[in-house]
């Protein structure tokens, strides 16, 4: 019987991208629950880019990790020991219990999940943060309707393909930005969005006056850099650009510079609005609700590329994301070598 319990801890600060010196492996006691808490054998977690924002020693819309703290992650797991009524053992939950093979809670924001409308991993992303990041993001943030041209970058990930299916179901034009044929063949054929552009094979902007002649309306942003600069050319007047990430310049070493076409949101009297899904966290229910209607229906494909190793694989595995190895939401089996 295992006793040990294994974590991923913040060694030190990174700079430029995080890799093997940026982490320590730590082991300690399986936790015991207190009267009210349950303790949770962690079966995947979440990997995200906003993890390497969290690295940072700056100040942000959470604090960073400290030096020496399990490195932060929602994951899912099932309650192995409990003193709580409301969690007994066997239950399967999600929460923000981070990189570890236990944890311990008392059940403030965890969320109990229900395999009957998705599998376990599926909580991590579509029924989970990325999924309501894209409800919001594109209905709230970006006052979607239809008939809009939606132009979505770093589609082929958690948030982005969500954005896009989201979009197409609401009526609206939709083309997507990704690295690779692969990718952009899963985005014109299985997800049903109208256009692709390769950015790695092929010029954005020009890609864009050919697929948008008359601009767009909703650019929802994952990337930042040129890519920004390539879109904010081409709105149309009154367009919603969704600052969602800019994961082109998460590892770098300098300050990055500020979009340069910014005066089109002038000219096209638009608007470029950032947000923070946890500002949303009172209305999940309205989001997943919908969400778990339309995965229910078949109307919106989920993937989740589950990657082996656990504990001892997570540095290789978050570098995907960095590298854009990963299609859909990237998740770690924490138990599978």
């Amino acid at each position: 019987m295992t006793t040990a319990n294994r974590q991923v801890r913040l060694a030190q600060r990174p700079v430029g991208r995080p890799d093997d010196n940026t982490w320590n492996i730590t082991s300690e006691p399986i936790p015991e629950p207190a009267d009210g808490q349950f303790t949770v054998r962690i079966d995947y977690a979440s990997l995200d880019p906003a993890m390497r924002g969290w690295l940072n020693d700056v100040r942000s819309y959470v604090p960073p990790v400290g030096i020496g703290e399990v490195m932060r992650a929602h994951a899912v797991g099932r309650v192995s020991s409990s003193k709580n009524a409301d969690h007994p053992v066997g239950q399967l939950v999600s929460g923000s219990f981070g990189i570890t093979e236990y944890a311990v809670s008392d059940g403030r924001d965890v969320v109990v999940v229900d395999e009957t409308l998705a599998p376990a991993p599926t909580w991590l992303g579509a029924l989970g943060f990325p999924g309501m990041t894209a409800y919001f993001g594109l209905l709230d943030v970006g006052r979607m309707k239809a008939g809009d041209t939606v132009l979505v970058s770093g589609a082929a990930g958690a948030v982005g393909s969500l954005v896009g299916q989201i979009a197409k179901l609401n009526g609206c034009r939709v083309v997507g930005i990704a690295g690779g044929p692969d990718k952009c063949g899963w985005l014109t054929g299985e997800l049903g969005f109208d256009a692709a552009i390769d950015y790695k094979s092929e010029s954005v902007g020009r890609a864009l006056r050919k697929l948008a002649p008359d601009g767009i309306d909703i650019y929802f942003d994952n990337v930042g850099g040129e890519i920004l600069n390539s879109a904010l050319a081409c709105l149309r007047e009154g367009a919603r650009v969704v600052l969602c990430g800019a994961i082109s310049g998460y590892n770098a070493t300098d300050p990055q510079p500020g979009p340069s076409r910014y005066l089109s949101l002038l000219v096209n009297r638009a608007s470029m609005s950032g947000f923070i899904v946890t500002d949303y966290l009172d209305r999940f229910p309205e989001g997943m609700a919908a969400m778990s209607e339309w995965i229910r229906r078949g109307l919106v494909v989920t993937r989740e590329q589950v990657a082996p190793g656990g504990i001892d694989a997570f540095a290789s595995t978050l570098g995907m994301l960095f590298d854009g190895a990963n299609t859909g939401k990237l998740v770690l089996n924490m138990h599978e070598q």
